[in-house]
Protein backbone atom coordinates (compact mmCIF):
# COMPACT_ATOMS: atom_id res chain seq x y z
CA UNK A 1 0.00 0.00 0.00
CA UNK A 2 1.33 3.39 -0.94
CA UNK A 3 0.18 6.43 1.39
CA UNK A 4 -1.67 9.25 -0.74
CA UNK A 5 0.12 12.81 -0.35
CA UNK A 6 -1.57 14.73 2.59
CA UNK A 7 -3.65 17.71 2.20
CA UNK A 8 -3.04 18.66 6.00
CA UNK A 9 -1.06 22.04 7.04
CA UNK A 10 2.26 21.14 7.70
CA UNK A 11 3.01 24.34 9.63
CA UNK A 12 0.41 23.06 12.19
CA UNK A 13 2.16 22.48 15.87
CA UNK A 14 3.15 18.33 16.43
CA UNK A 15 3.77 17.12 19.81
CA UNK A 16 5.90 14.59 20.39
CA UNK A 17 5.09 11.27 22.64
CA UNK A 18 5.56 7.96 23.38
CA UNK A 19 3.69 4.79 23.03
CA UNK A 20 3.39 5.02 27.39
CA UNK A 21 1.94 8.64 26.79
CA UNK A 22 -0.25 7.39 24.19
CA UNK A 23 -1.53 3.92 26.49
CA UNK A 24 -2.19 6.86 29.08
CA UNK A 25 -3.53 9.42 27.36
CA UNK A 26 -5.82 8.39 24.03
CA UNK A 27 -8.28 6.38 23.04
CA UNK A 28 -8.50 6.78 19.37
CA UNK A 29 -4.82 7.24 17.40
CA UNK A 30 -3.98 10.88 18.24
CA UNK A 31 -2.93 13.13 15.26
CA UNK A 32 -0.45 15.98 14.87
CA UNK A 33 1.59 13.94 16.94
CA UNK A 34 5.92 12.77 15.94
CA UNK A 35 7.12 9.90 17.22
CA UNK A 36 10.10 7.47 17.17
CA UNK A 37 9.20 4.35 14.63
CA UNK A 38 9.72 2.25 17.56
CA UNK A 39 7.11 3.91 19.53
CA UNK A 40 4.39 4.25 16.35
CA UNK A 41 5.08 0.64 16.13
CA UNK A 42 4.86 -0.41 19.32
CA UNK A 43 1.47 2.13 19.87
CA UNK A 44 -0.30 0.42 16.26
CA UNK A 45 0.64 -3.28 17.85
CA UNK A 46 -0.12 -2.76 21.77
CA UNK A 47 -2.07 0.66 22.74
CA UNK A 48 -4.66 -1.00 25.10
CA UNK A 49 -7.93 0.99 23.66
CA UNK A 50 -7.06 0.45 19.65
CA UNK A 51 -3.68 -1.79 18.94
CA UNK A 52 -3.96 -4.93 17.35
CA UNK A 53 -3.74 -6.98 19.94
CA UNK A 54 -6.20 -5.22 22.05
CA UNK A 55 -8.48 -4.84 19.24
CA UNK A 56 -8.13 -7.05 16.36
CA UNK A 57 -5.90 -10.02 17.08
CA UNK A 58 -6.89 -13.63 17.91
CA UNK A 59 -5.05 -16.78 18.10
CA UNK A 60 -6.44 -19.64 16.52
CA UNK A 61 -6.91 -22.53 18.77
CA UNK A 62 -8.38 -25.86 17.83
CA UNK A 63 -10.63 -26.88 20.63
CA UNK A 64 -8.50 -30.09 21.58
CA UNK A 65 -5.21 -31.50 19.88
CA UNK A 66 -5.43 -33.65 16.59
CA UNK A 67 -4.51 -36.95 16.21
CA UNK A 68 -2.01 -37.02 13.56
CA UNK A 69 -1.93 -40.80 12.61
CA UNK A 70 -5.60 -39.87 11.22
CA UNK A 71 -3.92 -37.90 8.73
CA UNK A 72 -3.15 -39.34 5.28
CA UNK A 73 -0.15 -36.79 5.13
CA UNK A 74 0.72 -33.26 5.99
CA UNK A 75 -1.44 -32.18 2.85
CA UNK A 76 -4.12 -33.99 4.85
CA UNK A 77 -3.45 -32.01 8.00
CA UNK A 78 -3.30 -28.79 6.46
CA UNK A 79 -6.48 -28.84 4.66
CA UNK A 80 -8.50 -29.97 8.01
CA UNK A 81 -6.78 -26.92 9.65
CA UNK A 82 -7.62 -24.60 6.76
CA UNK A 83 -11.22 -26.04 7.50
CA UNK A 84 -11.43 -25.19 11.02
CA UNK A 85 -9.20 -21.76 10.52
CA UNK A 86 -12.56 -20.91 7.65
CA UNK A 87 -15.33 -21.97 10.35
CA UNK A 88 -13.93 -19.74 12.97
CA UNK A 89 -12.85 -16.63 11.30
CA UNK A 90 -16.19 -17.02 9.34
CA UNK A 91 -18.00 -17.36 12.77
CA UNK A 92 -16.32 -14.53 14.55
CA UNK A 93 -17.29 -11.81 11.53
CA UNK A 94 -21.03 -12.77 11.60
CA UNK A 95 -21.19 -12.25 15.19
CA UNK A 96 -19.24 -9.30 15.54
CA UNK A 97 -19.42 -8.34 12.06
CA UNK A 98 -15.71 -6.98 11.56
CA UNK A 99 -13.18 -8.66 10.16
CA UNK A 100 -11.04 -10.23 13.12
CA UNK A 101 -7.60 -11.32 12.68
CA UNK A 102 -6.71 -14.59 13.41
CA UNK A 103 -3.10 -15.90 12.96
CA UNK A 104 -1.77 -19.04 14.28
CA UNK A 105 1.23 -20.50 16.22
CA UNK A 106 3.47 -24.17 16.51
CA UNK A 107 1.94 -24.35 20.24
CA UNK A 108 -1.80 -24.13 19.04
CA UNK A 109 -1.37 -26.38 16.08
CA UNK A 110 0.92 -28.63 17.22
CA UNK A 111 -0.83 -29.08 20.66
CA UNK A 112 0.35 -30.95 23.08
CA UNK A 113 3.19 -32.12 21.68
CA UNK A 114 5.23 -28.93 20.96
CA UNK A 115 5.15 -27.68 24.78
CA UNK A 116 6.05 -31.12 25.80
CA UNK A 117 8.63 -30.82 23.75
CA UNK A 118 9.82 -27.68 25.57
CA UNK A 119 8.70 -28.90 28.78
CA UNK A 120 11.17 -31.79 28.29
CA UNK A 121 14.05 -29.33 26.87
CA UNK A 122 13.54 -27.57 30.36
CA UNK A 123 13.53 -31.02 32.21
CA UNK A 124 16.58 -32.00 31.04
CA UNK A 125 18.51 -29.33 31.68
CA UNK A 126 17.14 -28.47 34.91
CA UNK A 127 17.97 -32.18 36.38
CA UNK A 128 21.60 -32.01 34.32
CA UNK A 129 22.28 -28.86 36.10
CA UNK A 130 20.69 -29.58 39.54
CA UNK A 131 22.43 -33.25 39.58
CA UNK A 132 25.86 -31.95 38.24
CA UNK A 133 25.71 -28.93 41.12
CA UNK A 134 24.43 -31.09 43.48
CA UNK A 135 21.56 -28.10 44.42
CA UNK A 136 18.01 -28.46 45.01
CA UNK A 137 16.44 -25.51 44.63
CA UNK A 138 13.08 -25.60 43.12
CA UNK A 139 12.33 -25.16 39.45
CA UNK A 140 11.30 -21.49 38.45
CA UNK A 141 9.81 -20.81 34.90
CA UNK A 142 9.02 -17.12 33.15
CA UNK A 143 7.48 -17.12 30.04
CA UNK A 144 6.76 -13.73 28.09
CA UNK A 145 4.04 -13.19 25.98
CA UNK A 146 1.94 -16.53 26.58
CA UNK A 147 -0.83 -16.07 24.18
CA UNK A 148 -4.02 -18.30 24.81
CA UNK A 149 -2.14 -19.74 27.66
CA UNK A 150 -1.60 -23.11 26.10
CA UNK A 151 2.32 -23.59 26.39
CA UNK A 152 2.14 -22.86 30.18
CA UNK A 153 -0.97 -25.17 30.51
CA UNK A 154 1.40 -27.97 28.38
CA UNK A 155 4.28 -27.72 29.78
CA UNK A 156 2.77 -27.78 33.78
CA UNK A 157 0.67 -30.92 32.19
CA UNK A 158 4.10 -32.59 31.01
CA UNK A 159 5.75 -31.72 34.48
CA UNK A 160 3.03 -32.67 36.88
CA UNK A 161 2.68 -36.51 34.95
CA UNK A 162 6.23 -37.17 34.25
CA UNK A 163 7.82 -35.40 37.39
CA UNK A 164 5.78 -35.04 39.95
CA UNK A 165 8.50 -34.41 42.65
CA UNK A 166 9.58 -30.86 40.42
CA UNK A 167 6.55 -29.78 39.51
CA UNK A 168 5.09 -29.99 43.39
CA UNK A 169 7.80 -27.14 44.18
CA UNK A 170 8.37 -25.59 40.90
CA UNK A 171 7.00 -21.63 40.03
CA UNK A 172 5.90 -20.63 36.79
CA UNK A 173 5.14 -17.13 36.03
CA UNK A 174 3.59 -16.10 32.79
CA UNK A 175 4.42 -12.49 31.80
CA UNK A 176 1.67 -10.73 29.71
CA UNK A 177 1.22 -6.99 28.50
CA UNK A 178 -2.07 -7.23 26.99
CA UNK A 179 -4.79 -7.55 29.95
CA UNK A 180 -7.54 -9.26 27.79
CA UNK A 181 -5.05 -12.12 27.13
CA UNK A 182 -3.68 -12.17 31.11
CA UNK A 183 -7.42 -12.68 32.20
CA UNK A 184 -7.72 -15.29 29.63
CA UNK A 185 -4.22 -17.13 30.81
CA UNK A 186 -5.71 -16.89 34.24
CA UNK A 187 -8.64 -19.19 33.14
CA UNK A 188 -6.98 -21.19 31.04
CA UNK A 189 -4.50 -22.47 33.69
CA UNK A 190 -7.11 -23.04 36.20
CA UNK A 191 -9.82 -24.70 34.14
CA UNK A 192 -8.19 -26.17 31.03
CA UNK A 193 -6.59 -29.72 33.31
CA UNK A 194 -8.39 -31.51 35.28
CA UNK A 195 -6.40 -30.71 37.92
CA UNK A 196 -6.12 -27.17 38.19
CA UNK A 197 -2.37 -25.59 38.30
CA UNK A 198 -2.26 -23.94 41.59
CA UNK A 199 1.67 -22.69 40.82
CA UNK A 200 0.95 -20.26 38.56
CA UNK A 201 1.42 -16.48 38.57
CA UNK A 202 0.46 -14.00 36.31
CA UNK A 203 2.14 -11.16 35.77
CA UNK A 204 0.07 -8.03 33.97
CA UNK A 205 3.15 -5.73 32.61
CA UNK A 206 5.61 -5.43 29.74
CA UNK A 207 8.88 -7.21 29.92
CA UNK A 208 10.70 -3.93 29.01
CA UNK A 209 8.97 -2.58 32.20
CA UNK A 210 10.59 -5.01 34.28
CA UNK A 211 12.12 -3.78 37.47
CA UNK A 212 12.33 -6.83 39.86
CA UNK A 213 15.85 -8.68 40.34
CA UNK A 214 15.38 -12.15 40.49
CA UNK A 215 18.14 -13.81 42.02
CA UNK A 216 17.16 -17.62 41.61
CA UNK A 217 18.04 -19.95 38.74
CA UNK A 218 15.38 -19.85 36.40
CA UNK A 219 14.34 -20.63 32.67
CA UNK A 220 13.47 -17.46 30.41
CA UNK A 221 11.01 -19.06 27.67
CA UNK A 222 9.76 -16.88 24.88
CA UNK A 223 8.28 -18.63 21.73
CA UNK A 224 7.13 -16.42 19.01
CA UNK A 225 7.03 -12.67 20.53
CA UNK A 226 10.20 -11.00 19.75
CA UNK A 227 8.65 -10.60 16.21
CA UNK A 228 6.59 -8.20 17.32
CA UNK A 229 9.13 -6.82 19.17
CA UNK A 230 9.33 -2.72 17.31
CA UNK A 231 12.11 -2.04 15.76
CA UNK A 232 13.52 1.26 14.72
CA UNK A 233 14.84 2.67 11.54
CA UNK A 234 18.09 4.55 10.81
CA UNK A 235 19.70 5.81 7.56
CA UNK A 236 23.48 6.47 7.08
CA UNK A 237 24.64 9.27 5.26
CA UNK A 238 26.92 7.99 2.08
CA UNK A 239 29.50 10.60 2.58
CA UNK A 240 29.77 9.97 6.56
CA UNK A 241 28.70 7.32 7.35
CA UNK A 242 26.75 8.97 10.10
CA UNK A 243 23.69 7.15 10.87
CA UNK A 244 20.05 9.35 11.57
CA UNK A 245 17.39 8.29 13.28
CA UNK A 246 13.29 7.78 12.15
CA UNK A 247 10.20 9.77 13.15
CA UNK A 248 6.55 9.45 12.28
CA UNK A 249 4.69 12.14 12.12
CA UNK A 250 0.83 11.88 11.79
CA UNK A 251 -0.94 14.85 10.96
CA UNK A 252 -4.55 16.40 11.25
CA UNK A 253 -5.70 14.67 8.66
CA UNK A 254 -4.86 11.02 9.83
CA UNK A 255 -1.38 10.52 6.88
CA UNK A 256 2.09 9.90 7.84
CA UNK A 257 5.07 11.20 7.42
CA UNK A 258 8.38 9.69 7.76
CA UNK A 259 11.19 12.10 8.33
CA UNK A 260 15.21 12.04 9.63
CA UNK A 261 17.14 13.79 12.55
CA UNK A 262 20.67 12.53 13.94
CA UNK A 263 20.61 9.78 15.69
CA UNK A 264 19.66 11.45 19.72
CA UNK A 265 17.78 8.49 20.99
CA UNK A 266 20.19 6.65 24.01
CA UNK A 267 18.69 3.52 22.90
CA UNK A 268 19.24 3.66 19.23
CA UNK A 269 22.37 5.08 19.91
CA UNK A 270 23.41 2.26 22.49
CA UNK A 271 22.15 -0.72 20.18
CA UNK A 272 24.25 0.61 17.35
CA UNK A 273 27.46 1.17 19.27
CA UNK A 274 27.18 -2.18 20.75
CA UNK A 275 26.95 -3.47 17.37
CA UNK A 276 29.76 -1.81 16.23
CA UNK A 277 31.76 -3.14 19.06
CA UNK A 278 31.16 -7.18 18.07
CA UNK A 279 33.79 -8.95 16.15
CA UNK A 280 33.12 -9.77 12.71
CA UNK A 281 29.12 -9.53 13.96
CA UNK A 282 26.92 -11.79 11.23
CA UNK A 283 25.85 -8.83 9.72
CA UNK A 284 26.59 -6.28 6.62
CA UNK A 285 25.44 -2.23 7.29
CA UNK A 286 24.00 -0.15 3.87
CA UNK A 287 26.31 2.03 4.69
CA UNK A 288 28.87 2.56 2.28
CA UNK A 289 32.50 1.68 4.16
CA UNK A 290 34.75 2.11 1.47
CA UNK A 291 36.28 6.29 0.88
CA UNK A 292 36.65 4.96 -2.74
CA UNK A 293 33.22 3.57 -3.10
CA UNK A 294 31.91 7.21 -1.11
CA UNK A 295 33.88 9.04 -4.07
CA UNK A 296 32.77 6.88 -7.20
CA UNK A 297 29.54 7.33 -5.64
CA UNK A 298 29.90 11.37 -5.60
CA UNK A 299 30.07 11.49 -9.24
CA UNK A 300 26.49 9.64 -10.03
CA UNK A 301 23.88 12.26 -11.20
CA UNK A 302 20.90 12.69 -8.94
CA UNK A 303 22.61 9.98 -6.29
CA UNK A 304 20.31 10.27 -2.97
CA UNK A 305 22.02 11.43 0.15
CA UNK A 306 21.04 8.78 2.52
CA UNK A 307 21.12 4.69 2.38
CA UNK A 308 17.75 3.04 2.46
CA UNK A 309 16.03 2.52 5.20
CA UNK A 310 17.61 -0.33 7.95
CA UNK A 311 15.13 -1.57 11.00
CA UNK A 312 17.28 -2.23 14.05
CA UNK A 313 15.70 -4.55 16.86
CA UNK A 314 15.92 -1.91 19.81
CA UNK A 315 13.59 -3.58 21.40
CA UNK A 316 15.08 -7.01 21.42
CA UNK A 317 17.84 -5.41 22.86
CA UNK A 318 16.32 -3.84 25.64
CA UNK A 319 15.11 -7.50 26.67
CA UNK A 320 18.59 -8.64 26.35
CA UNK A 321 19.62 -5.69 28.91
CA UNK A 322 16.39 -6.81 30.95
CA UNK A 323 17.83 -10.34 31.06
CA UNK A 324 21.22 -9.37 32.02
CA UNK A 325 20.13 -6.98 34.52
CA UNK A 326 16.82 -8.18 36.32
CA UNK A 327 17.82 -12.54 35.17
CA UNK A 328 21.65 -12.94 35.56
CA UNK A 329 21.16 -17.27 36.35
CA UNK A 330 18.68 -17.38 33.81
CA UNK A 331 18.51 -19.97 30.77
CA UNK A 332 17.12 -18.40 27.72
CA UNK A 333 14.67 -20.69 25.20
CA UNK A 334 13.48 -18.47 22.54
CA UNK A 335 12.19 -19.55 19.19
CA UNK A 336 10.96 -16.91 16.31
CA UNK A 337 10.99 -16.51 12.36
CA UNK A 338 14.93 -16.18 10.76
CA UNK A 339 13.08 -15.07 7.37
CA UNK A 340 9.82 -14.19 5.55
CA UNK A 341 7.98 -13.79 2.83
CA UNK A 342 6.71 -10.21 1.42
CA UNK A 343 8.30 -8.03 3.75
CA UNK A 344 8.49 -4.29 3.18
CA UNK A 345 10.46 -3.35 -0.16
CA UNK A 346 13.80 -1.68 -0.29
CA UNK A 347 14.60 -1.50 3.43
CA UNK A 348 17.05 -4.15 5.66
CA UNK A 349 16.19 -6.30 7.98
CA UNK A 350 11.97 -5.11 7.11
CA UNK A 351 8.98 -6.32 8.18
CA UNK A 352 6.10 -8.27 7.12
CA UNK A 353 2.75 -6.11 7.47
CA UNK A 354 -0.44 -7.39 6.29
CA UNK A 355 -4.35 -7.59 7.55
CA UNK A 356 -6.30 -9.74 6.70
CA UNK A 357 -9.81 -8.79 4.53
CA UNK A 358 -12.25 -10.97 3.04
CA UNK A 359 -10.97 -14.06 3.58
CA UNK A 360 -7.51 -12.92 1.87
CA UNK A 361 -4.09 -11.99 3.75
CA UNK A 362 -3.27 -8.64 2.05
CA UNK A 363 0.85 -7.25 2.10
CA UNK A 364 1.57 -3.97 2.48
CA UNK A 365 4.60 -1.99 1.42
CA UNK A 366 4.59 0.45 4.17
CA UNK A 367 4.49 0.38 8.15
CA UNK A 368 2.62 3.82 8.25
CA UNK A 369 -0.78 1.94 8.34
CA UNK A 370 -3.75 2.76 10.52
CA UNK A 371 -2.82 1.63 13.98
CA UNK A 372 -4.66 -1.74 15.19
CA UNK A 373 -5.80 -2.98 12.33
CA UNK A 374 -2.38 -4.31 10.70
CA UNK A 375 0.05 -7.17 11.77
CA UNK A 376 3.76 -6.24 12.01
CA UNK A 377 6.24 -8.96 12.69
CA UNK A 378 9.75 -9.22 12.07
CA UNK A 379 12.11 -11.62 11.27
CA UNK A 380 15.48 -12.62 13.35
CA UNK A 381 19.19 -12.36 13.32
CA UNK A 382 19.65 -14.61 15.34
CA UNK A 383 23.34 -14.99 14.96
CA UNK A 384 23.21 -11.39 15.26
CA UNK A 385 20.93 -11.57 18.12
CA UNK A 386 23.31 -14.72 19.82
CA UNK A 387 26.26 -11.86 19.53
CA UNK A 388 24.15 -9.27 20.80
CA UNK A 389 22.66 -11.41 24.09
CA UNK A 390 26.24 -13.21 24.85
CA UNK A 391 27.39 -9.77 24.81
CA UNK A 392 25.01 -8.59 27.15
CA UNK A 393 24.07 -11.54 29.55
CA UNK A 394 27.07 -13.71 29.79
CA UNK A 395 29.78 -11.15 29.66
CA UNK A 396 30.34 -12.45 33.78
CA UNK A 397 30.01 -15.67 34.43
CA UNK A 398 28.99 -17.53 37.29
CA UNK A 399 31.94 -19.93 38.38
CA UNK A 400 32.19 -23.94 37.77
CA UNK A 401 28.62 -22.97 35.52
CA UNK A 402 28.21 -22.97 31.44
CA UNK A 403 26.21 -19.38 31.89
CA UNK A 404 28.04 -18.35 29.34
CA UNK A 405 27.02 -20.78 26.76
CA UNK A 406 24.56 -20.16 24.02
CA UNK A 407 23.57 -21.71 20.72
CA UNK A 408 21.13 -21.86 17.60
CA UNK A 409 19.18 -24.57 16.79
CA UNK A 410 16.21 -25.06 13.69
CA UNK A 411 13.13 -26.33 14.76
CA UNK A 412 13.61 -29.44 13.13
CA UNK A 413 16.83 -30.11 15.25
CA UNK A 414 15.13 -28.66 18.44
CA UNK A 415 12.34 -31.17 18.00
CA UNK A 416 14.62 -34.31 16.90
CA UNK A 417 16.07 -33.53 20.21
CA UNK A 418 13.04 -33.40 22.63
CA UNK A 419 9.90 -33.87 20.85
CA UNK A 420 7.62 -37.17 20.59
CA UNK A 421 7.69 -37.74 17.43
CA UNK A 422 5.94 -40.72 16.69
CA UNK A 423 2.44 -38.99 18.24
CA UNK A 424 2.70 -36.46 15.21
CA UNK A 425 3.47 -38.64 12.64
CA UNK A 426 0.69 -39.01 10.11
CA UNK A 427 0.51 -42.43 8.27
CA UNK A 428 2.11 -41.20 5.34
CA UNK A 429 5.75 -40.49 7.92
CA UNK A 430 5.16 -36.99 7.38
CA UNK A 431 5.55 -35.72 10.37
CA UNK A 432 4.54 -31.88 10.98
CA UNK A 433 6.89 -31.35 14.12
CA UNK A 434 9.88 -31.69 12.25
CA UNK A 435 8.53 -30.22 8.52
CA UNK A 436 6.59 -27.22 9.79
CA UNK A 437 7.96 -24.11 10.49
CA UNK A 438 11.13 -24.20 8.30
CA UNK A 439 11.70 -20.44 8.87
CA UNK A 440 12.11 -21.00 12.79
CA UNK A 441 15.02 -20.93 14.84
CA UNK A 442 15.88 -21.28 18.68
CA UNK A 443 18.16 -19.32 20.64
CA UNK A 444 18.93 -21.60 23.88
CA UNK A 445 21.41 -20.88 26.91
Amino acid sequence: MRMPVTTADPHIPSERVSAFECARRFTKPPRNVTMLTREFINDSLYNPAYGYFSKQALIFSPRKGFDFSAFRDSADFLKTIGRHYQEMESELDDVRNIPRQLWHTPTELLKPWYGYSVARHIINQYKAERDSRQHNEPLVVYEMGGGNGTLMVNVLDYIREQEPEIYNRMTYNLIEISTKLAKKQLRRQAHQSSVPHSNVNIINKSILDWSLRVDDPCFFVAMEVIDNFAHDVVRYDFETGEPYQAFVRVYDDGEFEEFYESVSDPLISDYLNTRASLTNPPYRSPALSSALYRRIRRQLPLAPNLTKPEFIPTQAFQFCRVLGKYFPRHRLVLSDFYKLPETVPNAVDAPVVQTRFSGVMVPCETYLVQPGWFDIFFPTNFELLKQMYDSICRKKPIPGSDLSLSRICTQHEFAKANAYLDKTRTRSGENPMLDFYENNKFLLS
